[in-house]
């Protein structure tokens, strides 16, 4: 599946949930998305759980 028809999934949902859910369901619709977002790059091995945890200073040696 492209990333646009994974785009416009995502967008139909949204404005599902704000019309019929009012402004905190779309809002909650956005934030379990984008925990959705970071736990598929997490299990796909693009991040590490590292990557969030280290501080500034070490990610530039």
């Amino acid at each position: 599946m492209s990333m646009a028809v994974v785009g416009m999934i995502a967008g139909m949902a949204l404005a599902f949930a704000g019309y019929f859910g009012g402004f905190g369901a779309f809002v909650l619709v956005a934030a379990l998305g984008a925990v959705g977002f970071a736990v598929g790059r997490f299990l796909e091995g693009d991040w590490e759980l590292g990557d969030f945890f280290r501080p500034r200073d070490e990610r530039r040696r």
